[in-house]
């Protein structure tokens, strides 16, 4: 029995034992993790670059391999750095066998995929940094597996989802870098559990909701990096009590408001603080100026207000100063200037005023970059600026700067970019600055457009050195002729000179410029033949040479550029035919040569601009048909061809040009029938075939369900349906087209009886005109008559002490009458063609309407040399004084009331009579405010009347830019949408008090894009923060108030005509919003 008892537990202890011995035999070994690594390699993609490929052999020992560190003790691999090798591929879950592994580094590489699970095996890992490839999924939860880990890197790849807050278990943990992901939601709580904390980076998410105040308790942290999410909420009144090891905060670009706390100061080690781009108010705190260790100072784009404190001029160490685009006021402080570290001052985009220190630059030696545009500062530049020895950019414009531009500015040698654009800088008559500025060679950007430099263009322009790429001096009043010196320039890539009074030719040197990408000579006086030469500029993307006096022919050698992205020859004297060879510019999307006296017919090959968008080749003289290659052209937008001899059909192939928006074919001679494929057209948005000898039916379907009888006017046999205007399609008989011959003959017989018995009266008329006196007193209201003297002797001789205002075509001026009555008078000027129709058209308009909201004519003056209205005096001035005057305020109810009084005169002039009035123009200049504040709409010189059953005419655009409706500018199309457009870019003006052509809008911005993008979410960063304060009661409502408005504005704006709010739903809307917020 006890032998029996023996065996049994012999038995038992063989089978207890026999795992642990085949254990024993697999024990991970230099071999486990050589498979290990060996499986990396084979995960990893075969490139020339991949140094692992040759590196990482079996021929080799594996703790001699590139990127691999063993210890002596254990000889297993205990590091694994691979960074930086360009490798791609992923992570074999092998990877988690590396049982002794302290250290993984394989950063700066293209792996992807995900991080395997088997990595948590690794619990020894001390290290993991993953920068900079690109792993997705979400952050691994096994991380927190992981207890020793004191360093977790895994930014710049595209991990997403939430943070875990299992991650925060990690205790050890010291640095946590999870920057440049696709993170969501909030920053977990739990954070603060992590004690020895001293790096979070968790900067370019998408994080939402506040940011956890136990960040703030970790005694250890030394960065806080939160720039670039969407993070919300008050910073703690009490942020700096518990971190006294702090040195960076990067907390911009984010939604944070509130004030900045004071408390900051209590951060004594800080030497970096950027709060950027949020929502903070209140005044830039002083106590800012006890952070001695400060380097960089970032407060800008906020609500910020308040003067610059004096105090931060004791920040000793400062070399980075970001203020730009607050509201802060009055002049900057002497101090600042004397902060000898500053390296970059940046003040730009606020409301400062006064002048620059007389001594500038003296008191900062290393200042490298001054941006103080956007101001309203003034004054003249000092000499002394050359004391910025060091000075590489320098931004001075958007102010009011008056003086020469310095000479001494050429001692600067390492300026690359200077920008005095839109001041009142002057020069000596040779623009001597110039020659100066030769001495920048390492000047890249120089800007001066819009300043009265009224000089000759120099020859020492050409001195510059090849560094210089960007040269913009449009608006300058730069006469003479465009020296041949310009020719040396051969680094320019963009050269801007429109808008100025050059004459003369475009000097032959010019083709010496072949870096030049983009050239705009257009709005000037240059004559002669565009030269060939011009054709040697290889590298030009953007030619505008329009509204000039060149003659001659197209060059054919054009079609040789073929990087031209944009080619405007309009409005100029270009004769001969439109060269072939222009077909070859495949990638040109602009192309247009209106308004000129090109003949012949319309080359096929145009057909080639497969990229085209816009093609324009109207008010010509193209005879012969239209070629059917246009038809192929499938990205066309827009395509003129009106008020040419055109004839033949229309091609069939016009049906294919499917994102056509904009068709015009009028004033030619086509015949035929309007094809039906162009019912395919279902983009097309505008079109007009008038004018023409078109016959046959008007198509019904897509874009012709729209149309008007506008688009068909004046044809020889069109048919179709009645809204036309035209008769009713019929099947003819040849009887009844005998009948039919009959009737036109004795229609003609009688037309031609009408016409001579017209041309009768009007020669009798005419004459009888010739006999009368030559002035012409015309009251358009019941008033006295008022003759030019009279108005002469109410103006005080028309003396600059009574003028109210003026403008391209008229000059208004205060007067009295002999009764007293104070009135203003609207003199046109008579030498310009366009007075004379903007007075007749002003005439016109007024004589027949009356409304509280439309400007009062009390009489007008009309001789050969003199016209004027005299209009009710408004002793208030315009909405666009009381908008920008830094001594006038209307509050918010006072901005709505004047809104519906415009609202009600546009729903007058659009609906209240059998003959529709379209403004033009309508925007704050042309609101005027009376005694009581209420606001009559003024200046109808270019208004338009709409006859009965007209949804729009179609004119020369001459209205102001930034309230334009696209189809206005564009191409012309008037109707009411126009104004609605207009009301409503005036309404975001007058509630966010930015103009619409503020600098802030460039590129894709515009006050539209401004106002959607932030609503309705952030409107409160775009309205005018006077209206809103943080301690009104009133609060609520009026931001609902204001989300109203901007709602309504918004639905006003919509590209298309169509979808914009009709002006009495808006006015209505508008009255109920007022009622609204009476009541609350």
């Amino acid at each position: 029995m006890g032998r029996i008892s023996c065996i049994v537990l012999f038995g038992f202890a063989v089978l207890i034992l026999l795992p642990n011995q085949t254990s024993l035999a697999t024990v991970p070994n230099i071999s486990t993790d050589e498979a290990a690594l060996f499986a990396l390699k084979s995960h990893i993609s075969s490139h020339p670059n991949n140094i692992l490929e040759s590196n990482w052999s079996s021929s080799s020992p594996v703790c001699s391999w590139i990127g691999i560190t063993c210890s002596s003790r254990h000889h297993r691999v205990t590091a694994l750095d691979i960074s930086n090798m360009q490798l791609h591929g992923t992570i074999p879950p092998h990877i988690g066998n590396l049982s002794f592994l302290v250290s993984l580094r394989i950063n700066y590489n293209t792996f992807h995929g995900n991080l395997p699970a088997e990595l948590a095996h690794l619990k020894r890992l001390k290290l993991i940094n993953v920068r900079s490839n690109n792993f997705t999924g979400a952050i691994p939860s096994f991380l927190s597996l992981l207890p020793n880990l004191h360093t977790v890197s895994l930014w710049s790849n595209q991990f997403s989802g939430k943070i875990p807050s299992s991650l925060f278990n990690l205790t050890k943990l010291q640095v946590l870098t999870l920057q440049s992901n696709f993170l969501v939601g909030e920053i977990p709580r739990e954070i603060g559990d992590l004690r020895y904390l001293t790096v979070l980076d968790l900067q370019y998410n998408q994080l939402t909701g506040p940011i956890p105040p136990s960040i703030f308790n970790i005694t250890t942290m030394q960065v806080i990096a939160l720039t670039n999410n969407n993070l919300t909420g008050k910073l703690p009144t009490t942020i700096c009590d518990h971190l006294p090891n702090l040195e960076r905060l990067y907390l911009s670009s984010n939604s944070l408001y509130g004030v900045i706390p004071s408390n900051l100061e209590k951060c004594r080690k800080l030497h970096t603080l950027s709060l950027s781009f949020n929502d903070f108010i209140g005044t830039v705190p002083r106590e800012l100026a006890n952070l001695t260790s400060l380097i960089t100072l970032f407060l800008g784009q906020q609500h910020l207000e308040g003067e610059i404190p004096v105090e931060l001029g004791n920040l000793k160490k400062l070399q980075k100063l970001g203020l730009a685009e607050n509201e802060l006021t009055g002049s900057v402080p002497t101090s600042i200037f004397n902060i000898s570290a500053l390296q970059v001052l940046i003040l730009s985009l606020n409301k400062l005023s006064g002048t620059l220190p007389s001594d500038l630059g003296r008191g900062m030696p290393n200042l490298e970059e001054f941006y103080c545009g956007g101001n309203s500062l003034s004054g003249f530049i000092s000499d002394s600026i050359t004391n910025y020895s060091r000075l590489r950019m320098l931004d001075l414009s958007f102010n009011s700067f008056t003086g020469p531009i310095p000479k001494s500015l050429g001692k600067l040698e390492y300026l690359e970019a200077l920008n005095l654009g839109y001041n009142s800088f002057t020069s000596d008559s040779t623009l001597s600055f110039l020659a100066s500025l030769n001495n920048c060679r390492n000047l890249r950007n120089l800007w001066l457009y819009n300043n009265p430099l009224d000089a000759i263009f120099p020859a020492s322009v050409g001195n510059f050195s090849d560094s210089l790429h960007g040269f913009e001096a449009d608006g300058c009043k730069l006469k003479g002729m465009i020296p041949n010196e310009i020719g040396k320039l051969t680094g320019l890539t963009k050269m801007s000179l429109y808008n100025n009074e050059f004459t003369g030719f475009i000097p032959n040197t010019i083709q010496g410029m072949l870096s030049l990408q983009e050239l705009y000579l257009d709005g000037n006086k240059i004559q002669g033949t565009i030269p060939d030469y011009m054709c040697s500029l290889q590298n030009l993307g953007a030619l505008d040479l329009s509204q000039n006096k060149f003659s001659g022919s197209v060059p054919p050698c054009l079609g040789k550029l073929t990087r031209l992205r944009i080619l405007h020859l309009d409005y100029n004297r270009l004769d001969s035919r439109l060269p072939e060879s222009l077909g070859s510019l495949t990638d040109l999307l602009e192309f247009s040569v209106s308004s000129n006296l090109l003949s012949g017919q319309i080359p096929f090959e145009i057909g080639n601009l497969q990229a085209a968008t816009i093609i324009d080749l109207s008010k010509n003289d193209f005879s012969g048909t239209i070629p059917t290659t246009l038809g192929g052209l499938d990205k066309l937008i827009h395509l003129s061809l009106e008020h040419n001899r055109l004839d033949g059909p229309i091609p069939d192939s016009f049906g294919k040009m499917l994102a056509l928006e904009f068709l015009d074919l009028c004033y030619n001679n086509l015949v035929g029938e309007i094809p039906k494929s162009l019912e395919a057209l279902v983009s097309l948005k505008y079109l007009n075939f008038s004018f023409n000898k078109l016959i046959g039916e008007i198509p019904t379907g897509g874009p012709f369900s729209n149309a008007t009888a506008q688009s068909f006017l004046s044809n020889d046999a069109l048919c179709g349906d009645a809204k036309f205007n035209v008769t009713k399609c019929v099947i003819q008989t040849p009887k009844t087209k005998k009948a039919n011959l009959v009737l036109y003959i004795s229609l003609g017989v009688g037309m031609l009886l009408l016409i001579l018995a017209l041309a009768y009266v009007y020669v009798r008329l005419r004459n009888t005109k010739k006999n009368t006196g030559q002035t012409n007193v015309s009251p358009l209201k019941e008033h006295e008559r008022i003759s030019y003297y009279e108005i002469e002797q109410a103006t005080e001789g028309f003396n600059a002490t009574n003028l109210l205002g003026n403008g391209s075509l008229s000059t208004v001026y205060k007067g009295i009458l002999k009764d007293g009555t104070l009135f203003a008078a609207k003199v046109f000027n008579v030498q310009l063609e366009r007075a004379f129709r903007s007075f007749d058209i002003e005439c016109e308009i007024l004589r027949n309407l009356r409304h509280r909201n439309l400007t009062k004519v009390i009489t007008s003056c009309s001789n050969l040399d003199f016209k004027a209205l005299v209009l009710e005096y408004m002793p208030n001035g315009t909405l666009d004084k009381w908008l920008y005057s830094h001594n006038l305020f209307l509050n918010l109810l006072q901005r709505l009331n004047i809104m519906i009084d415009v609202a009600s005169a546009m729903d007058y002039l659009h609906n209240g009579n059998s003959t529709a009035v379209v403004h033009c123009d309508l925007k704050p200049t042309n609101v005027l405010l009376d005694q009581e504040m209420v606001a009559h709409v003024s200046d109808f010189g270019i208004s338009k009347l709409l006859g009965t059953g007209e949804a729009f005419v179609q004119t020369r655009t001459i209205a102001t830019i930034g309230y334009i409706a696209p189809e206005y500018g564009q191409n012309g199309i008037v109707s009411t949408s126009c104004d609605v457009y207009s009301f409503g870019i005036m309404m975001m003006e007058t509630f966010t008090r930015t103009r619409p052509s503020d600098e802030i809008f460039i590129g894709g911005l515009t006050i539209q894009r401004w106002v959607s993008d932030s609503f309705p979410g952030e409107i409160h960063k775009v309205v005018d923060s006077n209206l809103v304060q943080p301690q009104d009661e009133q609060i609520d409502a009026k931001m609902q108030c204001l989300l109203s408005i901007m709602e309504l504005a918004l639905s006003c704006t919509f590209v298309t005509p169509d979808a914009r709010i009709p002006i009495k739903n808006a006015l209505s809307t508008l009255k109920n919003i007022r009622l609204r917020l009476v009541s609350s």
